[in-house]
């Protein structure tokens, strides 16, 4: 797998949150002989004994179920530990969802769009008026869940800055994740000012919110240009599919270069459907964008 990654060209890789146990030997192997380097890795890696497909959110840090919180921590605390084994700088973490007994505003919203084809989203009337009610609903909802991810999140702080393993805390793409994306701020601020840790923009999960009438990605990017230490980058079509070659589909590459600094780790995360050449032309469309020469 590795050897794969480098024979395309890159020097570094980021392992996911798709990385089974079996896979360890191997790839710390890869390490250990110098075929790649590791940038970052994402929670979990490697996966729970007996996981066998990607599970981001396997344990969730807003959960009320205490033995649900124990596993978060626990597997959270393992994965800085592998990070820093394969010297990664970042370990990027999903901050949990708010969960709806019924009338999940995000289904309404995802339920709007199929039943209204034609409906020019996200300017039209009606739909406007199902966003703004789901909003008012998450907000009213959301508390406790956003606490309880505060609390994990500080439980796992100070081992990753003993670890050398920076948190990279990812803007999500459904309605119902956390944070409201226009709370990243506050919630990064009121981390004590030693922590390691800062934001994660996935240029894909802006575009899906952007198309929900949720964030303006330029804004966005704005807004957290200060406490950026990474991208997840991946372009998004026109019928909302994400993780697709850059150049693509609808993401404006040129805006999201004029937000990378030199200290970014910058990861092409692409869907396993894509082909060799796109993973290939993608590599080629970041360096020109690196380098000031194309789009």
């Amino acid at each position: 797998m590795a050897k794969e990654m480098a024979d395309l060209g890159f020097s570094h890789i980021e392992l996911s949150h798709g990385v089974r146990i079996t896979l360890v030997p191997g790839v710390l192997r890869a390490v250990e002989e110098g075929v790649v380097k590791v940038g970052s890795t994402h929670n979990f890696c490697p996966l729970p004994t007996g996981v066998v497909h990607a599970a981001p959110n396997l344990f969730e840090p807003s959960t009320a179920d205490p033995r649900e919180h124990e596993q978060w921590v626990r597997h959270t605390k393992r994965s800085i530990d592998f990070a820093a084994q394969v010297k990664a700088t970042v370990l990027v973490c999903h901050l949990g969802s708010v969960r709806f007994f019924w009338m999940n505003p995000g289904k309404k919203l995802r339920a709007y769009e199929t039943l209204h084809p034609k409906a020019k989203l996200p300017e039209d009337e009606k739909y406007q008026k199902v966003l703004k009610k789901g909003i008012e609903r998450m907000r009213r909802k959301m508390g406790p869940f956003w606490a309880r991810t505060k609390a994990s999140v500080n439980e796992v702080l100070d081992y990753a800055k003993q670890k050398g393993v920076r948190l990279g805390f990812e803007n999500r793409e459904k309605f119902e994740e956390l944070p409201v994306d226009e709370d990243f701020p506050a919630f990064l601020n009121e981390l004590p000012a030693e922590a390691s840790a800062g934001y994660w923009h996935d240029t894909g999960h802006a575009d899906i919110k952007e198309k929900m009438g949720m964030i303006n990605h330029r804004l966005q990017l704005d807004l957290m240009k200060t406490r950026t230490i990474g991208f997840h980058l991946h372009d998004g079509s026109e019928e909302g599919d994400d993780h697709q070659p850059i150049g693509t589909g609808r993401i404006d590459f040129k805006m999201v270069r004029e937000f990378w600094r030199p200290e970014h780790v910058l990861v092409l995360e692409l869907s396993p459907r894509v082909p060799v050449e796109g993973g290939r032309a993608s590599k080629e469309r970041i360096e020109a964008l690196l380098a000031g020469s194309a789009g």
